[in-house]
C-alpha cells in the first residue's frame, strides 16, 4: 500500500491553485477574525463543568457555514465534501489527521446563530469592514427580490385553508409540526408556481454586492418591502427596479425622498408602450440588469436552489447567510482584480 507522505499532498494543493480554486481568495482576502466576538456570543452557553472535549472553534464552524452557502449543500453533504476535498479542508484550515465537524455539529451551530438572531449582525459587521476597505456603496442601487424555493409541502386541502388563516391542522403530532414548514407559501412568477421564500436586496451599482436584505415568505409583493432596502448610505440617490415596484404613489415617494428613479414601466393590453417609454427601458436595464449577477452566481453554485430549512426564521438564516457568503466572495474577486 502507497503512503502519501506531506509533498504529496502539497503538490496536489499546487495543482488545484493552477486550476483556479475560488476558495483560495477569499481566504487570502478575509479577515475572519472579525466575526470572532459576534460569533462566541451567539454560541456562548452555561457550561455545567469544564470535563470534556472543548468544542470546535467558531470561526471554523462559521466559515463551514459560509462554504455550505456558497455550495447550497445539506449538513450531511457538508460532512462529506470536507472529508472528501483538499480545496474545502485547506480553506477550513484542515489537515488529513484533523477532527473535522460533523452534520449534527453543523446544525447545532447554525440553530445557535439563528436563536441568537446574528446573522443580520454578521452581514452588518462585514458592510462595515468594506467601509473601511474603502468599498463604500457608490454610483446608486438596484433593488430586487428572488425566489428561494423549499420542498413542496403534501398536506390536504383543508390543512392547507388552516395553515393559510394561521390555524395549527388538527391531529398533527408534534414529530409533525416539526417537519411541517407552515410558513412557506406559493407564488407565480412568469406563469410557473413556486413554494418558499423571497430574498429581496439591494446592490450597490459600483461594487455589486448587496448593501441591504430582507426575508419574507413567496407571496409578498416585491414593493412591499422596498422601502427597508433602500440604502441612505449610498453616494448616490439613483435607484433603478423593475416594473414590480412601480406606481404613482411609490415615485411620489421616492421624489420626497430626495431620490432619483429609473424604475422600469409595464404596458398593458389597454395601454402600450411608447417608442420612448420602450427606449427609457432599455436604457435603465443596462444598469438594473447587474442585479441578475448576483441571483446568477448564486444559482450557478448552489445548482437547483433549493433550500433545506422549515420556518421564516431558519429561512432568514440561511439565506442571510448565502447573501453574505456571496459578499465575501465578491469581496475577494474585488480585492484580486485592484491588486
Amino acid at each position: 500500500m502507497i503512503q502519501l507522505g506531506f509533498l504529496d499532498f502539497s503538490i496536489r494543493l499546487q495543482r488545484i491553485d493552477k486550476a483556479g480554486d475560488p476558495l483560495t481568495k477569499i481566504n487570502k482576502t478575509i479577515d475572519w477574525e472579525v466575526f470572532r466576538p459576534m460569533l462566541e456570543k451567539a454560541r456562548e452557553k452555561e457550561r455545567k463543568s469544564a470535563a470534556g472535549a472543548k468544542g470546535f472553534d467558531v470561526v471554523l464552524l462559521f466559515k463551514a457555514l459560509i462554504l455550505q452557502s456558497l455550495y447550497n449543500l445539506s449538513d450531511e453533504a457538508m460532512e462529506f465534501q470536507i472529508l472528501d476535498r483538499y480545496s474545502f479542508s485547506r480553506f477550513l484550515g484542515l489537515h488529513a489527521a484533523s477532527k473535522v465537524p460533523d452534520a449534527t455539529t453543523l446544525w447545532r451551530f447554525r440553530e445557535d446563530l439563528t436563536k441568537a438572531d446574528v446573522v443580520g449582525a454578521l452581514f452588518t459587521l462585514f458592510d462595515q469592514f468594506l467601509l473601511k476597505q474603502g468599498f463604500r456603496a457608490q454610483k446608486g442601487q438596484i433593488v430586487d427580490a428572488s425566489i428561494v424555493r423549499v420542498p413542496v409541502q403534501r398536506n390536504s386541502r383543508e390543512e392547507n385553508r388552516e395553515i393559510k388563516v394561521g390555524q395549527q391542522p388538527e391531529g398533527w403530532s408534534e414529530n409533525k409540526q416539526r417537519q411541517k414548514d407552515t410558513e412557506a407559501r406559493w407564488t407565480k412568477k412568469n406563469g410557473k408556481s413556486f413554494f418558499g421564500y423571497k430574498n429581496h436586496i439591494s446592490v450597490d451599482v459600483k461594487h455589486k454586492l448587496i448593501r441591504r436584505f430582507h426575508v419574507t415568505s413567496a407571496e409578498v409583493h416585491d414593493s412591499n418591502v422596498f422601502d427597508e432596502l433602500l440604502d441612505s448610505d449610498n453616494t448616490s440617490r439613483e435607484v433603478w427596479a423593475d416594473s414590480a415596484y412601480r406606481s404613482q404613489e411609490r415615485i411620489t415617494q421616492m421624489h420626497e425622498m430626495g431620490y432619483r428613479e429609473h424604475l422600469q414601466r409595464k404596458g398593458s393590453r389597454n395601454h402600450k408602450l411608447t417608442k420612448w417609454e420602450l427606449q427609457g427601458n432599455r436604457t435603465r436595464s443596462k444598469i438594473r440588469s447587474r442585479v441578475e449577477h448576483i441571483f446568477g452566481v448564486q444559482v450557478q453554485r448552489a445548482g437547483n436552489m433549493i433550500m433545506r430549512g422549515i420556518g421564516l426564521i431558519r429561512a432568514g438564516t440561511r439565506i442571510g447567510l448565502r447573501n453574505l457568503a456571496y459578499n465575501l466572495d465578491r469581496y475577494g474577486t474585488l480585492v484580486l482584480i485592484q491588486g
